[in-house]
């Protein structure tokens, strides 16, 4: 078996690049060499329709152990563990792999409770896959119990800095014969206010997950996301992800809104398959 791993973290799923926030890795064999490999997208326990799947490949289902296993077959000479280490570094082809393998999660997610699985896991035929679902049963049982009745929200909080303004004083002193002295003035000063306003943000980032996490059943802080992926300058003091119970999604929302300004602006998104909660350790 080979996984793409989980990238840089995202605590969301769909419509957000390949940066998931977690999935199930087995760390055991590979799917490399030429042929074809089996591809995992998600485990539940009712077998449903699904569209397509990556690379256009019609997605079907491994019912086995009282679980169902949600895969498509893929030329292992785009997904064998050579060839996708030179497809990860392809910005474009990865995110056209996210957004299929994240459809296929999110419309089985919305009709049955859904353990994802980690984008660009992929084993080597179809008795791997049951044979996963026979030694992991009771992991996978406890697992979709522990999300049912629960959906992941992302929530992202971003350092917005100010426009600079240049104190009246110092501009005098600037056209009063000194202006390499009061330019290096107010350098250091701009870098003080800097700092501070940074650790400030902080902070509140670190009180922001606190306050969200109590109201969710879990929370969890992800990597702050590649500017690449998150389409935005401004620096990530929060990368959250948090499973909350269905009847307490208006009191989640709710309470995002009251953080933010100040220097702080946030990003809710979602509601997202429980991505960053279906994590399971390889044994």
């Amino acid at each position: 078996m080979t996984d793409a791993g989980s990238g840089s973290g995202s605590g969301a799923g769909g419509g957000e690049g390949f940066a998931v926030g977690g999935g199930f890795a087995e760390g055991e064999g590979f799917a490399a060499g030429e042929g074809e490999g089996t591809y995992l997208y998600a485990v539940a326990r009712d077998p449903l329709p699904a569209p397509a799947g990556v690379a256009g490949a019609p997605v079907r289902t491994i019912a086995h152990a009282g679980l169902v296993a949600y895969v498509s077959t893929v030329p292992l000479e785009r997904f064998g563990e050579e060839p996708l280490r030179r497809s990860l570094e392809d910005m474009d082809w990865l995110a056209e792999t996210a957004r299929a393998h994240h459809l296929v999660v999110d419309t089985v997610a919305a009709l049955t409770t859904t353990a994802p699985v980690r984008l660009v896991t992929v084993y080597a035929d179809d008795a791997q896959v049951a044979d996963l679902l026979e030694r992991r049963e009771n992991d996978f049982l406890r697992l979709l119990e522990h999300v049912t009745g629960r959906r992941e929200w992302g929530v992202k909080a971003y350092a917005v800095q100010p426009a600079e303004q240049e104190h009246p004083q110092q501009s005098a002193e600037a056209h009063a014969g000194r202006p390499g002295t009061a330019y290096l003035q107010r350098r250091r000063t701009s870098l003080r206010g800097r700092e501070q306003a940074r650790r400030q943000a902080l902070q509140r980032a670190d009180h922001i997950h606190r306050a969200l996490a109590a109201v969710a059943a879990a929370g969890l802080r992800h990597r702050a996301q590649d500017p690449r992926l998150s389409g935005r300058d401004d620096p990530m003091l929060l990368n959250g992800a948090y499973l909350v119970d269905e009847e307490r999604d208006a009191e989640f929302a709710d309470l995002v809104a009251t953080f933010g300004g100040d220097g702080v602006e946030l990003r809710m998104t979602g509601p997202w398959a429980p991505y960053s909660f279906t994590v399971m350790e390889a044994t």
